[in-house]
């Protein structure tokens, strides 16, 4: 039995080293990607990033594509419909408000994510796909949210449906806007006082 279980882990010690190697040059491509966009890196750039060979590097990813679609993967790990498909549940609002936090202090990878969305709007964008399942599935865990938050109408009396892709846009449009000028843009700041907009009666409450 112990012969068998040390076979084992050395079985599984190359599958270790071939997801930890997978792992980097994710990471060397996210680098790139938000320096040169996905048209402006090449295969050759993340390899010689990742200390590789491009030859290398399709070993592990065996096209460019397949390389775009693992960088939008590890990005969406610290995402609300990423919570959601590892079985973390709906987001409340203020829990929300952290992931916004917790942006402002990446703005790497939150260059990457949206240099990306905006150039996988045209049509032959390889990401396009990807990103409108992503859409619908972040609209739909938005709406979730909402009903969570205030059942199934809003205080202005939009239901969750209709107000979830408004909470969409605010959330990538402040993401825009503070990075092109993130001294003028207090993106968490300003995501709470959108908030504060969608609950009217509980500052009068208080008082």
């Amino acid at each position: 039995m112990d012969k068998l279980d040390g076979e084992k882990l050395d079985d599984d010690a190359p599958t270790r080293r071939g997801q930890e190697r997978r792992a980097e040059i994710v990471r060397r491509a996210l680098e790139v990607i938000a320096e040169r966009g996905y048209r402006g890196a090449t295969l050759g750039a993340v390899a010689e990033r990742a200390g590789l060979t491009q030859q290398g590097l399709l070993h592990y990813f065996p096209t460019k594509d397949a390389l775009l679609i693992a960088v939008l993967a590890e990005r969406d790990q610290w995402d609300t419909g990423a919570a959601r498909r590892d079985g973390g549940g709906t987001w409340p609002l203020d829990l929300l408000a952290s992931l916004v936090d917790y942006n402002a202090m990446r703005p790497g990878i939150v260059q990457t994510f949206s240099a990306l969305l905006g150039e996988s709007v045209t049509e032959d964008h390889p990401a396009r796909d990807w990103f409108t399942h992503r859409y619908e599935r972040v609209r739909a865990d938005m709406a979730d949210t909402l009903r969570g938050e205030f059942g199934d109408r809003l205080p202005g009396g939009l239901t969750p449906e209709s107000a979830a892709p408004l909470l969409v846009a605010v959330l990538d449009g402040l993401q825009f806007q503070w990075l092109h000028d993130p001294d003028a843009v207090d993106m968490p700041g300003l995501f709470r006082a959108f908030v504060s907009l969608l609950t009217p009666g509980e500052e009068g409450a208080a008082e």
